[in-house]
């Protein structure tokens, strides 16, 4: 495993490359669906992620946000889950709060993440039974012995639509961050208490955090208190999540599906 891990972060380094070459300058920016807009990094991005991974492993699977998915890839062992860049709208409005997403997935599970933040130079790192680490050192998920105590990690637009009115009160604080993936990265790491999600989200945009979240000693769950399987035909993941430390997770868990 250590070679694949080594070259994810070879590649997610190359594609933090592609993507500063873009940030806070000129490219050109589309919607590919209502408010879901694509950059000409989170192409480039992608290009270099599968030359680099499929370069390497050309048997793997490969299920990309940036790419146009092929039911090929539910007959592999192994398989790549990508989100070169996660976070495009903070990446367009210059704000810091995106990431390259890799993840290795076997037997529907992730067995190896890595979430790279090109601006930061925050590098998340996880190997299934091996631990979770930032930079090199080892990270842990934290618990608050209440709610009331908790910081969430929460969606920047799904604040802005008001889905998270009714809780401004429950927990200690509502922090909105920009990228899925670095939420999930920033949690592993103690940042925060929970990462949390009203909305769906996409294999790709959780993968490589719900192995760094495992290895840091929590779990990722969908408001429905289930756990997540990965390399579906269905790529959409209903109907929302939670992760953060197990404790910490089923107590949001009971407020948030109440």
């Amino acid at each position: 495993m250590n070679f694949e891990q080594n070259l994810a972060v070879e590649a997610s380094r190359e594609a933090g490359t592609c993507i500063l070459n873009y940030y806070k300058a000129d490219y050109e920016i589309r919607d590919k669906s209502y408010h879901n807009p694509v950059t000409t990094a989170d192409h480039a991005a992608n290009d270099k992620l599968k030359e680099i991974l499929l370069g390497e492993c050309p048997d793997y699977g490969w299920l990309s946000e940036e790419t146009v998915d092929s039911p090929d890839r539910l007959d592999k062992e192994y398989i790549w889950i990508v989100d070169p860049l996660d976070g495009t709208k903070e990446f367009i409005e210059g704000v810091p709060h995106f990431v390259v997403s890799i993840a290795l997935v076997k037997n529907e599970q992730p067995i190896m993440g890595v979430l790279y933040n090109p601006v930061t130079e925050e590098l998340f790192t996880a190997e299934r039974g091996k631990g979770a680490f930032l930079n090199g050192d080892q990270i842990y998920c934290v618990s608050k012995v209440s709610v009331e105590e908790m910081v969430i990690l929460n969606s920047r637009s799904e604040t802005r639509r008001g889905l998270w009115q009714p809780y401004k009160d429950v927990f200690k604080e509502l922090r909105p961050i920009g990228s899925v993936a670095y939420k999930l990265g920033l949690t592993a790491a103690g940042k925060a208490d929970i990462f949390a999600s009203l909305r769906p989200k996409n294999e790709w945009d959780i993968c490589a955090g719900h192995c760094i979240i495992s290895e840091a000693g929590g779990k990722l769950i969908n408001l429905n208190g289930n756990n997540v399987i990965f390399n579906q035909e269905k790529t959409l993941i209903e109907p929302g999540l939670i992760a953060g430390e197990v404790r910490a997770v089923d107590k949001t868990c009971n407020v948030l599906a109440a």
